[in-house]
């Protein structure tokens, strides 16, 4: 089985390869490219993002042909990804960060800068934060409620359909930490910068 992190130079994602890697068996490939025609022929794709909105949606347009790919990949095809951070902010339709920019619109949304409520709360929201578990999801199996993730973040997404929302936060109002959608999944924390529960979700992902 191949599992390929898409690589459109979104920051330095040594640690999200360093964990795929440690996690996959002997009959897992963990391939990092921005190859075309080697996405397509992937299994499963992993969508990193560091950075703001518009510089990765920015990325992923500055490579030809790699948005429609990865529409085939996941729309039509229905094949599973994991998105992080920004790589699950970008399933939305709309971001707000630095200008208001079109999203990849797989899961309808928004993304939006967190409500700090007049400096209550410091952004970027950094560190580790509960979660609570909202429903029962492949990616978070095994993973108890009120388990600890690590944040970095200023935006959230805010999907239309309560329903895909598989966890939450409470950091100045209950924000999304993921999202589960047939075969599109993402995580607002870094699983990769989790410890042992992060590296669970990563083997859920892996094992689907």
């Amino acid at each position: 089985m191949n599992v390929t992190i898409v690589d459109y130079k979104s920051g330095n994602i040594s640690s999200v390869i360093n964990s795929f890697k440690e996690v996959a068996k002997s009959k897992v490939n963990i391939k990092v490219t921005s190859d075309l025609d080697e996405i397509k022929s992937s299994d499963k794709l992993v969508l990193p993002g560091q950075g703001s909105f518009k510089s990765c949606i920015d990325g992923l347009k500055n490579i030809s042909g790699m948005i429609d790919v990865l529409n085939e990949f996941v729309i039509n095809n229905k094949k599973p990804l994991f998105g992080i951070c920004v790589g699950l902010q970008m399933f939305a339709n709309i971001g707000y960060e630095e200008k208001e920019t079109e999203g990849l619109g797989w899961i309808p949304g928004k993304v939006s800068k967190i409500d700090n409520q007049k400096g209550k709360y410091k952004l970027p929201h950094i560190g580790w934060n509960q979660i609570n578990i909202l429903k029962n999801s492949k990616i978070l199996k095994g993973v108890e409620k009120n388990s600890h993730m690590y944040f970095v973040h200023s935006y959230e997404f805010i999907p239309e359909d309560k329903d895909v929302i598989s966890s939450t936060t409470n950091y100045s109002s209950n924000i999304v930490c993921s999202v589960e959608k047939e075969n599109i999944f993402g995580t607002q924390f870094h699983p990769e910068k989790s410890d042992k529960l992060g590296l669970k979700i990563i083997n859920n992902f892996i094992s689907l």
